[in-house]
C-alpha cells in the first residue's frame, strides 16, 4: 500500500509550453543559481546545464528553417535538456528539504516555483537475480509519465550506495558480492519534486 507523508513544499518546473520559449525560461534558472550561495555544488553543474542549452538553441534555429531532421534533432537536444532540468530540480529540492523554515526562498531564489503538495511513497519496489553472478534486476512502479528514478543498495541499511538514475522504474546493478544478502530502494523525482525513499527490499545475492 502506498504511504502518504505531507510535505510542506516542492520546487516546481514551469515549462513553458511552446518550445520557442523554453530556452528563455532554462537560461533564467542557470542565472538565477549561478553565484547563488544555496547552491554551491549544483548536480548536474551549471556549465553542463549551460552547453546543453546552448545546443538545444542552435538545433532550435535550424528546426526553424525547417529542414529535414532539423525538428527530430531538436527534440532530441530538448530531451538532455529536460532531464538536466529534472536533476536539478531534485537538487534544489534536497538543499531546501535541509532548511524547512527557508525552503521557499530557497527554491524561488533557484528560479523555480513553489508548491505545498503531498507526496506518495510508492511501492513494492522488486529485485531479481540478474542473468550473470552478483548482478541484480531492479524495478518499480511508475511514478509519473516523465520522472527520473535514483537507486540506492547497502548491506547494512545504514551505509548506501547510490546507481546511477535511470528514465524508467527499471535498473540493473553489477558487480555485487555473492553470497551476501542486499537491501535496496529507490525514489522518484517528478516535476513535482523529489519523492520519499520507497520501502527497502532484500535479496540474497548469488
Amino acid at each position: 500500500m502506498a504511504i502518504t507523508k505531507p510535505r510542506h513544499v516542492s520546487a516546481v518546473l514551469k515549462l513553458p509550453r511552446r518550445v520557442k520559449n523554453i530556452g528563455a525560461y532554462v537560461q533564467s534558472i542557470v542565472a538565477a543559481m549561478t553565484g547563488n550561495p544555496s547552491f554551491p555544488n549544483p548536480t548536474p553543474s551549471l556549465a553542463t546545464v549551460q552547453a546543453d542549452l546552448d545546443a538545444f538553441n542552435a538545433a532550435e534555429a535550424t528546426a526553424l528553417t525547417r529542414a529535414k531532421g532539423a525538428a527530430e534533432a531538436r527534440d532530441a537536444k530538448l530531451l538532455v535538456l529536460h532531464n538536466d532540468l529534472l536533476h536539478l530540480m531534485g537538487y534544489v529540492q534536497g538543499v531546501a528539504s535541509a532548511s524547512p523554515a527557508s525552503a521557499d526562498a530557497i527554491i524561488q531564489s533557484a528560479g523555480m516555483a513553489v508548491r505545498k503538495v503531498t507526496l506518495h511513497t510508492k511501492g513494492p519496489i522488486t529485485v531479481k537475480l540478474g542473468t550473470v553472478s552478483g548482478s541484480v534486476k531492479l524495478s518499480a512502479k511508475s511514478v509519473a509519465p516523465r520522472a527520473c528514478y535514483e537507486w540506492q543498495y547497502s548491506i547494512d541499511q545504514k551505509t548506501w550506495t547510490e546507481v546511477p538514475p535511470t528514465l524508467k522504474a527499471k535498473a540493473d546493478i553489477v558487480g555485487l558480492t555473492p553470497a551476501t544478502a542486499y537491501f535496496f530502494r529507490f525514489r522518484g523525482v517528478t516535476k513535482l519534486g523529489t519523492g520519499d525513499w520507497s520501502q527497502v527490499v532484500s535479496l540474497l545475492v548469488t
